[in-house]
């Protein structure tokens, strides 16, 4: 599966029960998936099962009436046989369907494949709507109108679990109308990033060749071109730069169609030297053409002497270059040699020899229509003039009509002039004569100066505007936000683009100064290895420049030409001026929203000016990332807010006590903090109380909860209940925190889950119960790691429900292991192989409890945790039997004595001397009032540690209280006495009778 922001999984039958398939089997079985499954596949199925479909009984239906030559077929074929050669002897299979789904074109990347697969996926002419064939790749980018994704088990067919497939609308450039889907499909582990790289572009040429097709003005300064080269006496040889796409980098490409569109806009015959990056030069001529309907334009050709002359030109795939046209339109000089084409393409074959007409109509030599075909020898290409759409909205010829209607009569399709480019063009009757050295000449654009040139430019805006919209403010990360800002303008906006935030914003706080405090935060571009201020160092930027200035004012301030713009220059002059040999000109836009500074976007053209619009479409963008950047600063704030709440209200220490030796780890969630607490609470009779929650929901009030309910739970746990009732009086706390909701609908808080512990040094054992919480693990001293059956329990604040409590056994050295959901619970693993890895992260009871947190987290805890982790982990120690020592006598009160004189014996022989006079008077009282008022057996217990601990058990419920006894009393006075010398006291009680308890320090007299 991939959601937003996320790399793609392995998908398909997964056999530990979680996965795709699991969650569409339960989708078919009617079950909720909402949270498993994208957006757009779960709309889909919803979809297919309305209309009925099963995944293992519908067939495609196939149609024969499809239109094997129609316009988006003439349009793909070279493009998809460039893709048959990039995906040469791979399992890639690459279709094209019409708008409604019916395949119209097949290749393969093994041509075996044709020969393996059902005819299905072989034979053109099935249809793949999703409303017949169920959640598919053609069909969901039809109904999505977007580049989908579709993983293995997302299929909704049977058939298809095995693959995954890659699908793109392809539209017409002009009316944006869909005119097919460009589909790849692979198995599913040949996924590849690059997979959706090689479709956009793939996809964008067919839009280009659409656009091709469509201007009719073109056609006839095309056909007018054409036909004046073909008269010309002589061989001539056109270049065109699809042609040429292993000679020219697509860069130098893009170099020589702005310098073009600049020569044409000029509407001047001339001449121009193009210098590219790599040193190489290219004159670029430009001369006016005149179609015979009145049609005025200019064609520019390139002039490439380091082009080898002498071998034959290679133009592939131009089967239909004359029915392009509407009809045969071009005369070709029956001396012209004929083009050699690579081996599996048309080769030149006599055609009818056509002249020119006007604007496009056809006679042939004799008067006839001219579809006779020409003298033995003569020889044409085989494929039409292309119309191709360049980056500045010129059209390349590949064979095209233009927005004649869209752009208000004037025909032309155009870039910032009108241009249309040539694939295939020849040169002009002017060409040196046969025999002689001539340097390769093709046309690379023609087109009317200034026509349409608002139109696409306006276009092109609209669509990064709105590619802006979703690709900024995908998350609430700051950083994250900027770089969506850096993607987004590069390269349809600008080529290079930094951007600087202070400190503060970085943080999440409002900057008192921004300009005291900026740091680079992104640095994007086409390439790296630019003297930028690389990201993470302090930015300080001078008073004259750009950048400050569009801080101060508030606007865009725009620098044609940056080795004019003498502020920028004063800033840094060394590292400036090294900038200058690969960037000219710059817009500072300032990132403000809500009237709060947020920082300064910089956007660079390595080529060329930037212009007013492109300044108003930079502070457009930057606007709208500002807000998202804003709203990211506010997120962050209240993020570092709550999560110092919820870090203050968990334990700054741990209590000093002898039963376990205890680590602690605290994480919060990377996107939000939730409700996760632990906690150590000594106990008397040398036990300790471990206790981890965790409370339903993210954000402040769930951080409040939990400090509320660690309180209550401390108190509770203090006063010795036993963990059941400990559990019991929290859910009837969560139930009351609930019904006084001040909203009055119960929804702040939805509930918690805790596990409670208490550990006996003394009897070695744990008394635990949960409620719906995970189980603990323990580890035994031999390396063993179990999750004891403990009752689950239900999640606290439903009440009405018991919790039962289970003892077991934990020898010294055994570790028991508490931590929260966050750990194990992950919608990307299954839980039952998280606990797995959570036992062999455990099996070495050598480590020391520090030692084992660090190892859980390291090799259980999920890389980007969606929910807090809580963990605690406690080594337990048992009490020395030599420190113990217990008597048992029954309800006589001559036995007071004998016991309380071998008590003193036994805290002598210990050197507790100081300490034995206390204790003896503690005894005393605590013996006598259990003869006197409680029942037999009567047991006493001296547990020497940190400190010592009298108890005196018998099996009556009833406790004695403290009062103050009044003069007159003659007694009353014993627990007053006991409080007076004990540092604390206490009735702790037991499933049968009580035990009452009093602790002494090691130096009380």
């Amino acid at each position: 599966m991939v959601r937003s922001g996320e790399e793609p999984r392995p998908t398909g039958r997964a056999t530990d029960g979680t996965g795709p398939v699991s969650l569409r089997e339960l989708f078919l079985q009617g079950e909720p998936v909402e949270t498993g499954v994208r957006a757009s596949i779960l709309n889909s199925w919803r979809r297919c099962r309305s209309l009925g479909l099963s995944p293992d009984t519908f067939d495609l239906p196939y149609r024969e009436d499809f239109d094997a030559g129609g316009r988006i077929v003439r349009a793909a074929v070279p493009v998809l046989d460039r893709l048959q050669s990039t995906f040469a002897g791979s399992q890639v299979n690459i279709s094209v369907a019409d708008a409604n789904g019916t395949v119209l074109l097949r290749r393969f990347g093994d041509a075996s494949m044709a020969r393996s697969l059902p005819a299905i996926q072989v034979v053109p002419g099935f249809v793949f709507a999703e409303k017949v064939a169920g959640t598919n790749g053609i069909g969901l980018a039809l109904a999505e109108r977007q580049l989908i994704r579709v993983y293995g088990a997302e299929h909704f067919a049977q058939r298809s679990q095995q693959n995954a497939c890659v699908a793109m609308p392809v539209r017409d450039p002009l009316s944006g109308r869909i005119e097919g889907v460009l589909c790849l499909g692979y198995p599913r582990a040949f996924e590849r990033p690059a997979l959706g790289v090689a479709i956009r572009r793939a996809a964008e040429g067919i839009e280009r060749r659409l656009l091709g097709q469509s201007s009719a003005r073109e056609q006839a300064l095309l056909r007018t071109y054409l036909a004046t080269g073909a008269e010309a006496a002589g061989p001539h040889r056109g270049v065109a730069l699809d042609a040429l796409a292993n000679e020219f980098h697509p860069r130098d490409q893009a170099i020589l169609r702005e310098k073009a569109a600049e020569l044409i806009s000029g509407a001047q015959r001339g001449a121009a030297e193009v210098t590219l990056p790599d040193g190489r030069r290219v004159t670029l001529v430009s001369r006016p053409v005149a179609s015979g309907s009145g049609v005025r334009g200019f064609a520019i050709e390139a002039l490439l002497p380091d082009f080898p002359a002498g071998e034959p030109l290679v133009i592939p795939h131009q089967t239909d270059e004359l029915s392009g046209l509407g009809a045969p339109a071009v005369a070709l000089s029956l001396a012209r040699p004929a083009l050699t084409l690579p081996a599996g393409h048309l080769t030149a074959s006599p055609r009818p020899a056509v002249t020119p007409d006007g604007d496009g109509g056809t006679a042939g030599p004799d008067g006839t229509d001219g579809r006779r075909r020409a003298e033995p020898g003569a020889a044409v290409p085989s494929g039409g003039p292309r119309g191709v759409a360049e980056p500045d909205g010129a059209l390349a010829a590949d064979g095209g009509r233009s927005a004649a209607d869209e752009l208000g009569g004037a025909r032309g399709v155009a870039e910032p002039d009108g241009a249309l480019a040539a694939d295939g063009g020849r040169s002009a009757a002017d060409e040196q004569q046969s025999g002689e050295a001539f340097p390769a000449r093709g046309l690379v654009m023609l087109g009317e100066p200034q026509v349409g040139a608002y139109a696409l430019a306006a276009r092109r805006r609209l669509e990064l505007l709105s590619e802006a919209s979703t690709r900024i403010g995908t998350t609430l990360d700051v950083r994250r936000t900027a770089e969506e800002l850096a993607e987004t303008a590069v390269p349809g906006l600008a080529d290079f683009v930094t951007i600087d935030l202070p400190d503060a914003v970085l943080r999440g706080e409002e900057s008192a100064d921004p300009l005291a405090d900026l740091r680079r935060t992104v640095v994007h571009g086409i390439r790296e290895g630019l003297p930028f201020t690389p990201a993470g160092k302090r930015i300080d930027f001078g008073p004259a420049t750009p950048q400050l200035r569009c801080l101060g004012g508030g606007e865009a301030v725009l620098e044609p030409d940056l080795k004019a713009a003498a502020g920028w220059l004063a800033q840094d002059p060394e590292p400036t001026a090294r900038l200058l040999a690969h960037v000219h000109s710059l817009i500072a836009v300032p990132l403000l929203a809500r009237g709060v500074v947020l920082g300064v976007a910089c956007f660079y053209r390595a080529g060329g000016s930037f212009g007013d619009d492109d300044r108003s479409l930079a502070q457009e963008l930057a606007s709208r990332a500002a807000l998202s950047i804003d709203n990211a600063r506010r997120y962050t704030h209240e993020r570092t807010m709550v999560l110092a709440l919820q870090r203050r209200l968990l334990p700054h220490g741990l209590p000093d006590q002898d039963a376990v030796e205890v680590a602690h780890r605290y994480l919060p969630a990377e996107s939000d903090v939730g409700g996760d607490w632990y906690d150590v609470i000594p106990l008397p009779g040398a036990r300790v109380g471990l206790l981890v929650g965790d409370v339903v929901g993210h954000g402040m009030l769930s951080a409040a909860t939990m400090g509320r309910l660690r309180t209550a739970a401390r108190s509770f746990a203090e006063l010795d209940f036993p963990p059941d009732e400990v559990l019991t009086h929290l859910d009837n706390l969560v139930g009351r925190l609930d019904r006084e909701d001040p909203d009055g609908k119960g929804a702040g808080v939805i509930g918690a889950t805790c596990l409670y512990a208490v550990y006996d040094s003394a009897a070695q054992t744990c008394l635990m119960a949960r409620a719906g919480h995970p189980p603990p693990a323990i580890v035994r001293p031999d390396g063993t790691v179990t999750y004891p059956d403990l009752p689950a329990g239900p999640p606290l604040g439903l009440g009405g429900l018991p919790f039962d409590a289970v003892e077991v056994d934990l020898p010294e050295g055994s570790q028991l292991v508490l931590y929260t959901d966050g750990l194990i619970e992950d919608r990307h693993r299954d839980v039952d192989v998280v606990l797995e890895q959570l036992r062999e992260a455990l099996a070495h009871p050598e480590r020391a409890p520090e030692e084992t947190c660090q190892a859980v987290l390291d090799t259980v805890a999920p890389a980007h945790p969606h929910d807090d982790i809580a963990l605690l982990v406690a080594r337990v120690h048992a009490l020395d039997p030599d420190r113990i020592a217990t008597w048992e006598l029954s309800a006589d009160p001559a036995l007071v004595g004998e016991v309380r004189a071998a008590a003193v014996r036994w805290l002598s022989d210990r050197g507790l001397d100081e300490t034995a006079f206390a204790a003896e008077l503690i005894l005393s009282e605590l013996i006598t009032n259990a003869v006197r008022h409680g029942a037999a057996p009567i047991r006493v217990r001296l547990l020497y540690g940190r400190t010592l601990i009298c108890e005196v058990s018998d099996a009556s419920n009833t406790a004695p209280h403290l009062r103050r006894a009044a003069s007159t009393d003659e007694g009353g006075r014993g627990l007053f006495l006991v409080a007076q010398l004990s540092q604390s006291w206490g009735t702790r009680y037991l499933p049968e009778g009580k035990v009452i308890w009093a602790e002494c320090g090691l130096g009380a007299v």
